[in-house]
């Protein structure tokens, strides 16, 4: 493996990290600046395309960090396929939340990820969660039925 290939496989599981830090801290600009313009977050909750619709979509689901309403995203068990200038990215995700009777697993899954370099940068493409275990999540909605919303720019 190559220095560069290397260095792409930490950029990209550092933009992992960013994901989790930003959507924990509830930083929605700065979490939808990790996708690419035209970048695609897909879930049970919503779909967006576009970076405004995408930061629009969370901000309507991420409660505000407080005491009792913290939440906190884990990913692990990275599998990154580079393709030059793109990558695919499996991976597996855990979400923690307060409860009364303290942490509780809110969701534990899988996302599904195509990544872009542009500018030196890694960005999400599309990123498409699914909930593999799910339980009362912490989020601004409830339960869907049918598909879930779609937001566009």
């Amino acid at each position: 493996m190559t220095v560069l290939a290397l260095q792409d496989r930490e950029e990209i599981r550092e933009l992992l990290a960013r994901y989790c830090f930003l959507l924990d801290a509830r930083d929605l600009g700065a979490f939808a600046r990790l996708f690419a313009e035209n970048g695609e977050w897909i879930s049970r909750n919503g779909r967006a395309t576009g970076r405004p619709a995408i930061e629009a979509l969370l901000d309507g689901l991420v409660p505000v960090p407080r005491e009792g309403a913290r939440r906190k995203h884990l990913t692990c068990n990275i599998v990154i396929e580079l393709e030059g200038v793109s990558a695919s990215v499996r991976s597996n995700f855990l979400v923690v939340r307060d409860s009364t009777a303290g942490p509780v697993i809110a969701v534990a899954g899988t996302y599904a990820d195509r990544l872009v370099k542009a500018d030196g940068r890694w960005h999400f493409a599309s990123r498409e969660l699914f909930h593999d275990i799910a339980g009362e999540s912490g989020l601004n909605v409830a339960a869907t039925s049918g598909g879930p919303p779609e937001v566009k720019t």
